[in-house]
Parts: structure tokens; C-alpha cells; sequence
């Protein structure tokens, strides 16, 4: 089993929005994404989803947008991203996703001897006091995912995370959130959310021996990345 990841696909398959006027990075991305996908997974694989997957408002408007994720091979996980409008309800999400596909909200999963873990996230620089508060609330979130994992963690289990927001800033330093996986002592985690030509980040960070991949697909060249 190999695990991929990719994040901020932005999907409107039903009522198409164009992306290509946020750069030349986002044309025909989709197509690219499809022929790397297809290259790269087989059914025995997983592929990990790091946040802003559809850009509807509702449940039901997104639906075509989790289809046409649940074709392609392999089993995907998912966060909620920022624009994840439609992600209200846990139970209402997991009621309509494809039979391969797996919706994470401060819980854990288990495939293979790989746990997954994850939530949402937050700026860890929010200056104001709502964000604050929002960054408190995704670091209690975050370590109850975690918890969770370890309850099920055997010798010789590996702990991947997903965040949809970067842990740390664009320097890159430590933070309260990069502190938490390295406590619960994480593998590899999985972010997004960057965009644009002037994005200062690395393929792969490394601190504490847990190594961060940023995945927007704009920053990969519209590509999955192998991150185990």
C-alpha cells in the first residue's frame, strides 16, 4: 500500500468555475491531476485530501464533486478546508461519500498498519481574537484525533495527519500545533492551503524527525506526492 496526497482541488464538476484566472498553474490542472492519479494509484493505494475539495455551498451541490473523486483508484481521505462551505455535519458528509472514500473530523482511521488522524487547522499567525480562539479550538481538535490514534497504535504502526492549514509559518518554526505531532510523535503529515507564484515553502519539511508535505496542487505541479 502506498499513500499519496494532493489538497485544494477546488471541484465544480456540475457548475464549473473557472481556475485559470488565479494563474497559469491552474490551467487544464484538473486533466493534469487525473493523468497523475491514474498513473501513480492502484486500488490497493491511498490517496489523501487535504482540504478545500469542492467549492459548493451545500451537501448536495458537492455530491458530484465526491463522484467524481470515488472513480478514481484507490481509498481517499478527506478534510475540511477553509472553503469546505458544504462540510456542516460529519454524519450528513459520511452519508454520501463513495464506498472508497473516508471523511476524518478529530477522529482516526485505520487502513493497513497506517493510522490517520487530522481536523481543519488554523493560522497559527491569526491576529485577531477570533482567530485565536478558532487556532485553540483545531489545537483541542487535533490532540483528540490524536488521542484517538494512539488508543489503536501497535508496535509498528505508523501515524500519518492531515491539516489543512500549514502548522507552522513561512519561516519555518515550531508551533503549538507542530509541538502536538511531535508529542504523539507522527510520521508524516499532510497540509495545504498555500497558493500563488510567491508562496515561500519547501516540498518537505522536516523537525523532530516528523516530516510536513505541503500538497496544494498549484505548489506540486498538479501531481500526487508519494509521502509513504
Amino acid at each position: 500500500m502506498k499513500i499519496f496526497a494532493i489538497s485544494d482541488l477546488h471541484l465544480s464538476i456540475n457548475n464549473p468555475k473557472p481556475m485559470d484566472v488565479f494563474g497559469g498553474a491552474w490551467e487544464d490542472y484538473l486533466l493534469r491531476v487525473e493523468q497523475s492519479w491514474c498513473k501513480k494509484v492502484t486500488e490497493d493505494d491511498v490517496v489523501l485530501i487535504a482540504g478545500d475539495i469542492s467549492w459548493a455551498m451545500m451537501l448536495p451541490a458537492a455530491v458530484p464533486d465526491l463522484e467524481y473523486l470515488g472513480k478514481y483508484p484507490g481509498k481517499k481521505i478527506i478534510i475540511r478546508g477553509n472553503h469546505d462551505y458544504w462540510w456542516k455535519s460529519i454524519s450528513a458528509v459520511r452519508a454520501v461519500l463513495p464506498p472508497n472514500m473516508f471523511a476524518l473530523q478529530n477522529d482516526c482511521l485505520r487502513l493497513g498498519d497506517v493510522l490517520f488522524c487530522g481536523s481543519r487547522g488554523w493560522s497559527v499567525d491569526g491576529e485577531t481574537e477570533e482567530d485565536k480562539k478558532i487556532y485553540e479550538r483545531e489545537l483541542i481538535r487535533m490532540r483528540l484525533s490524536l488521542e484517538e490514534m494512539t488508543k489503536k497504535r501497535g508496535e509498528g504502526d505508523r501515524a500519518v495527519a492531515l491539516i489543512h492549514y500549514p502548522p507552522f509559518n513561512c519561516r519555518p518554526e515550531k508551533s503549538r500545533m507542530t509541538e502536538l505531532f511531535s508529542e504523539f510523535k507522527v510520521d508524516k503529515v499532510v497540509y495545504g492551503h498555500l497558493h500563488g507564484r510567491n508562496v515561500r515553502s519547501m516540498p518537505c519539511v522536516v523537525m523532530d524527525g516528523v516530516e510536513y508535505y505541503i500538497t496544494s496542487c498549484d505548489q506540486v505541479g498538479n501531481k500526487l506526492v508519494e509521502v509513504l
